[in-house]
């Protein structure tokens, strides 16, 4: 049975005046946990803001939850849960009085509010300090109470913009664990924008990379470990066309970079030492061998020299 998508993109653009910001981005996402990855300036933020309605599509639109938004978004709100990038705190109030009031807004009543605040804060380990002012508050601290104003409506998707930005290691270890919590609880889905790719391989199961406005690779890193690919790379003298040539007959996906370097994966009947009987019967040095498996920086930097293409 074919699982109902997250968030479905459906031709969706974005231009500010005459300055196209995303272009006709369409795809389907059902990962529990979604990573959103881009260079600067890619539309990562441009395209968060734009699903949950604070910028409005110039072409096509996108469903969240299966709720069109642009004639949804009120309904959409109710369900989904935003911590920003940037501090957007009310000078002077505690954490208890600053996530109650985003509970209360988001809809729950006053009382339900506020047991669903000290649950909360306490969940993301702040309450100790729930009473404190937030101006007081380390920036790891500030992240986790954005955290918890997230969290505190119970929402069925939850948007996690840069989480662990600024953060010491123990404080993005508790991060990466709370996130990783919340995903395997099957009830809430994420999706994680970052520019720290080894946060995203660590929580997420599905990846998109945007790449000036378009969708620049998709890559379900579920699939990708379980498939346990064996990537190797070779320093090779002599010959090193002919050799490529005889391993790609092989069946093994072979990508020669210059000066005797060649990426290969292997397939599952092709093993090692079938490599190295075809460099003597080709006269061919194998200087260096290394066994790897593709990393998500590797997906990252492919995507980043390839063209966009806007679709999954």
């Amino acid at each position: 049975m074919e699982v109902a998508p997250i968030v479905e993109l459906d031709g969706l653009s974005v231009h500010f005046g005459k300055r196209p910001i995303l272009q006709d981005l369409r795809g389907r996402l059902g990962g529990r946990a979604i990573g959103l990855l881009g260079p600067n300036g890619a539309g990562k933020s441009t395209l968060i803001h734009t699903l949950l309605g604070f910028h409005p599509p110039s072409a096509g639109t996108a469903r969240i939850l299966g709720m069109d938004i642009r004639t949804h978004a009120k309904e959409i709100r109710t369900s989904i849960g935003y911590m920003p990038e940037n501090d957007a705190f009310v000078p002077g109030i505690s954490a208890v009085r600053f996530v109650r009031m985003m509970a209360e807004l988001n809809g729950l009543p006053r009382e339900a509010a506020l047991e669903r605040t000290h649950e909360a804060l306490y969940y993301v380990g702040l309450g100790e300090a729930r009473y404190r002012k937030l101006e007081t508050y380390s920036l790891g601290m500030k992240q986790l109470a954005k955290l918890a104003q997230a969290i505190v409506a119970t929402p069925r998707l939850l948007f996690l913009d840069e989480p662990t930005n600024g953060l010491d290691p123990e404080t993005r270890a508790r991060m990466i664990r709370l996130i990783r919590e919340i995903r395997d609880t099957g009830k809430v889905h994420v999706i994680v924008s970052s520019h720290i790719l080894a946060d995203v391989e660590e929580c997420c199961e599905e990846v998109l990379v945007l790449k000036e406005g378009r969708i620049a690779v998709y890559c379900n890193l579920e699939e990708e470990r379980r498939a346990d690919r064996r990537f190797l790379e070779l320093e090779t003298r002599g010959g090193e066309g002919s050799f490529a040539d005889a391993a790609a007959a092989l069946g093994c996906e072979v990508a020669p970079s210059g000066k005797g370097r060649i990426k290969m994966i292997l397939p599952e009947r092709v093993e090692i030492p079938d490599l190295y009987r075809l460099a003597a019967e080709r006269g061919v040095q194998i200087r260096r061998l290394t066994h790897r498996r593709d990393s998500l920086q590797d997906i990252f930097l492919r995507a980043m020299e390839e063209q966009p293409r806007g679709h999954l």
